[in-house]
């Protein structure tokens, strides 16, 4: 499906070097297939290009250029700046895949002039292990062999699922910024742990290792969450007594409502983009 697809990285941030070191990896296609381009770190993209033998360049438009595949990796403020810079280049026979939070597919659409296939997608940070949990929807002029094609580069990083743009709000806010809240919490293990006397070391491996456990728990069961944190509990227990602290506080109200700032932040987003094309 990939065999002699030219791809281009406009920008070369993390998230397009998971994407990078994940194709490779798992020879979906091959270095000399990749072309990465940011604005101006000239020393990000010769580490690229040692790093992964992939080619690199300064100009967006001979990314673009040579591209079968643009892969938007940029900051989502920087969009329109390249839109107007690489929209001579772009063709209807391209591909466009944005990683852009907050971005629509119409609002590429219409920076770029074209009616041009546009995949949006919404990875997470835990594409550098190989890990994400993705999802990806398609635009208006975007085909089922063009969905197909974005789940095969996505595959590389992790898991892919496809939804309706209009589910990409609710996606940010859960699988997006997701890995972030359990950071959070593994933080706060992390440190009543040490403050009890445990080593970094000994607290982080514990930490892990019982996360790996939940995760591998919740897709090999169909027990609802709900009842598996019951099996642990033992009336007047040690986990009883923790919950009965987490319900004291309202931690679960406030987990929620945090989830929620989070979708209603990149509705936000989009509503200004929105607002910004019509002016």
């Amino acid at each position: 499906m990939l065999k002699n697809k030219k791809i281009a990285f406009i920008g070369a941030g993390s998230m397009a070097e998971a994407i990078i070191a994940g194709l490779i990896r798992k020879e979906i296609i091959f270095p000399e297939q990749i072309i990465a381009t940011n604005k101006s770190n000239k020393e990000r993209l010769q580490y690229l290009e040692k790093t992964y033998g992939i080619e690199t360049t300064s100009s967006q438009v001979e990314a673009v250029d040579v591209a079968d595949i643009v892969i938007l990796a940029m900051k989502p403020k920087h969009m329109e700046d390249s839109a107007v810079t690489i929209r001579k280049q772009i063709h209807e026979d391209q591909l466009v895949v944005s990683l852009l939070a907050g971005t629509s597919s119409s609002y590429i659409e219409s920076l770029l002039e074209k009616e041009i296939a546009v995949i949006r997608t919404m990875p997470n940070t835990s594409a550098h292990v190989g890990e994400s949990a993705t999802v990806i929807s398609k635009g208006t002029f975007a085909s089922e062999e063009h969905v197909k094609i974005a789940a095969t580069l996505f595959q590389a990083i992790g898991t892919v699922t496809v939804l309706a743009e209009t589910d990409m709000d609710v996606v940010t806010g859960i699988s997006g910024s997701g890995p972030a809240y359990f950071y959070y919490f593994t933080e706060a293990m992390e440190e009543v742990a040490q403050e009890a006397g445990l080593s970094p070391q000994d607290a982080k491996e514990l930490i892990c290792q019982t996360i790996l456990g939940v995760a591998k728990r919740l897709i090999q069961t169909d027990k609802s969450p709900k009842e598996l944190y019951e099996e642990v509990m033992s009336p007047g227990g040690t986990t009883e007594a923790a919950f009965h602290v987490l319900k004291e506080n309202g931690v679960k109200e406030s987990f929620k409502e945090a989830i929620q700032a989070s979708i209603h932040r990149s509705s936000e987003l989009g509503n200004d983009k929105k607002s910004a094309t019509l002016k």
